[in-house]
């Protein structure tokens, strides 16, 4: 099986995708969503942004590599009554199903940018959009302080190393590599912008709790847990991670949770 399926098919990323409803809603709302548009929200996982697109009234088709995420977001948009947002499975570096030219508006908010071939993901974006079109990315930023770039840099420094080839997903999150990236795919890099904005995780229990969401549901942190359970650092892995929800939490509740992480908001006209 993809190594890359299996990860996000391992525990269940629904549990952490409620905490990123309030921004991830923000953030469709920026987008300048009309009816009827028709958008392709790929790495879409169970609908933080789809779900919201469809509201606005685009036509919308969510696709991502995990089967038990679009069947979640399939039933999410039942739940809503959104006949107009529909999940279905597939991978961003070969999207076969999908013609030449035919959506208004590429979103991909930390989906695709965890795909492997980041060369052939742009390519696909790109090939997928209609002319005069737009792609919006969201893609964590590797080395900053705040929280999801600090789990990841924490998390690959409990497991093995990995193969020969590996290109970290991370690097979407650099302009010159993003820039490379789609003057690769034919867009003028004039036609690419690149800001940095933030995305807050709310939830209704303690930091310490949601480091437990983490370990018992989001691939890459139980993959951390399992290889440092081997050595005998989980509890050292579990403390690491505990200091760094409890400082950066905003929440004046300590048995709430509200962390903002920056990320590179990503533009591109097609």
């Amino acid at each position: 099986m993809n190594p890359n399926k299996m990860l996000w098919e391992k525990g269940d990323f629904t549990k952490l995708a409620e905490t990123m409803r309030g921004s991830g809603e923000a953030l469709v709302a920026s987008l300048g969503v009309t009816k009827d548009l028709r958008i392709l929200d790929l790495g879409c996982g169970d609908g933080t942004t789809a779900i919201p697109e469809a509201k606005l009234g685009a036509n919308v088709l969510g696709v991502d590599i995990a089967r038990n995420l679009v069947d979640a977001g399939n039933r999410r948009a039942e739940k809503e009554g959104l006949n107009n947002c529909v999940f279905q499975e597939g991978d961003a570096i070969a999207l076969v199903d999908l013609d030449d030219q035919c959506f208004d508006m590429v979103v991909s908010i930390f989906g695709a940018m965890f795909a492997p071939k980041p060369y052939d993901v742009a390519k696909e974006m790109v090939r997928v959009t209609k002319p005069g079109g737009k792609i919006v990315m969201g893609n964590w930023i590797p080395g900053d302080p705040t929280l999801v770039a600090q789990i990841l840099k924490i998390s690959s420094s409990y497991t093995p190393p990995p193969p020969e080839g590996f290109i970290s997903p991370m690097l979407w999150g650099k302009e010159e590599e993003v820039i490379k990236r789609f003057e690769q795919a034919g867009v003028p890099k004039e036609n690419i912008s690149c800001v940095k904005d933030t995305f807050t995780f709310e939830a209704p229990y303690s930091p310490s709790a949601f480091v437990n969401i983490f370990k018992t549901y989001y691939g890459p942190t139980m993959n951390a847990f399992e290889a440092a359970e081997k050595n005998g650092l989980a509890s050292q892995l579990q403390e690491e991670l505990e200091t760094l929800f409890n400082s950066q939490n905003k929440s004046e509740d300590k048995n709430l949770t509200s962390i903002p992480a920056t990320y590179l908001k990503v533009t591109v006209q097609v």
